[in-house]
């Protein structure tokens, strides 16, 4: 009798191979639309996890350690946290954020009633925009050093303007009470550029048939804009508030092109002051500046965490 032979692909294995590969792209069909976003994600979560994440436990894990950046680390516990509790320098500079935390959030109003004035049709607004929008695209050294000479005090324009109303010199970066408040006020000159940038996105999402109907119940100005446009600019006031509350804790270029931390360290703040403590000549302590970095974290997280509770209990009464 003959022997039956198989023709080739046609065995039972090759069979069930087929079948399993049939039944993987069936899945992979079925599951295309929840695939493909995270596809797209993965690079960025990847990234995300490696610079973003992975530094901050490995700040926290080294605040725990003595370390020069270049021995092997000593673990000394709570150490660097209780000096944080006696150092002075510290304390001046928690203060110093604070007063950016509180300052810095003019940039908002003054942002949105900008914003406000721009939305209008009026002859030359785009001159108008581009003006306002100008500081938002400099760089903050070119920001520092513009207000650095104009708070100077033999040829600064603050000065030649005080004199003007007959007021005598007024050295701002030079007075240790007067200092932190000059160099918010040259850090506010972009913020609010930024946050008009924002409400002016969002002017662009209003409802006019909201606006509308609001002018045929009577609402006009402060009412018109309490009521009507600000509830419709919440986003923007959401991520107005996070940018400029990241933007006043890490601020730090500006103190180092304006005053270096000066006079007598009295511009300080956490992340100068981190800096110093960890990669400037004044230390290299690698954990205390973690520690420093640690407690600034904390306190980004605070304010973060309360407007994403925040806006999650809006939406959550808004449905």
């Amino acid at each position: 009798m003959a022997e039956m032979k198989l023709a080739p692909g046609n065995g039972p294995e090759t069979g069930s191979a087929t079948a399993l590969r049939g039944s993987q792209d069936s899945w992979l069909r079925r599951n295309r639309q929840t695939l493909a976003p995270l596809l797209f994600l993965a690079p960025g979560v990847i990234f995300f996890l490696f610079y973003v994440i992975f530094p901050i436990l490995q700040s926290f894990n080294l605040s725990f350690y003595r370390w020069d950046g270049l021995g092997d680390p000593q673990f000394i516990g709570m150490e660097n946290y209780r000096e944080l509790m006696d150092d002075r320098a510290f304390e001046v500079s928690l203060w110093n954020n604070l007063k950016w935390l509180l300052l810095y959030l003019l940039a908002i109003p003054a942002g949105l009633f900008i914003a406000l004035f721009l939305n209008q049709t009026v002859t030359g607004i785009r001159l108008y925009k581009s003006l306002f929008f100008f500081p938002f695209v400099i760089s903050q050294v070119v920001v520092g050093l513009v207000f650095s000479w104009f708070y100077d005090p033999t040829f600064g324009l603050l000065n030649q303007v005080l004199g003007w109303v007959g007021l005598g010199p007024l050295n701002v970066l030079g007075d240790p009470t007067l200092v932190t408040y000059g160099i918010i006020a040259a850090g506010l000159w972009p913020q609010t550029a930024y946050c008009m940038i924002l409400y002016l996105t969002g002017l662009n999402a209003v409802d006019p048939e909201q606006v509308e109907a609001a002018r045929l119940d009577g609402a006009k100005g402060a009412k018109m804009l309490w009521y009507v446009i600000i509830p419709q600019l919440r986003p923007a006031t959401f991520v107005a508030f996070v940018v400029t509350i990241i933007g006043a804790l890490r601020s730090f270029d500006l103190i180092s092109i304006m005053t270096n931390g000066g006079p007598f360290g009295s511009s300080r703040v956490l992340s100068f002051y981190m800096f110093e403590k960890a990669l400037s000549e004044y230390g290299f302590r690698m954990g205390y500046g973690a520690a420093i970095a640690v407690v600034l974290f904390l306190i980004m997280l605070c304010f973060i965490a309360y407007f994403l509770w925040s806006m999650y209990q809006d939406d959550k009464g808004g449905r």
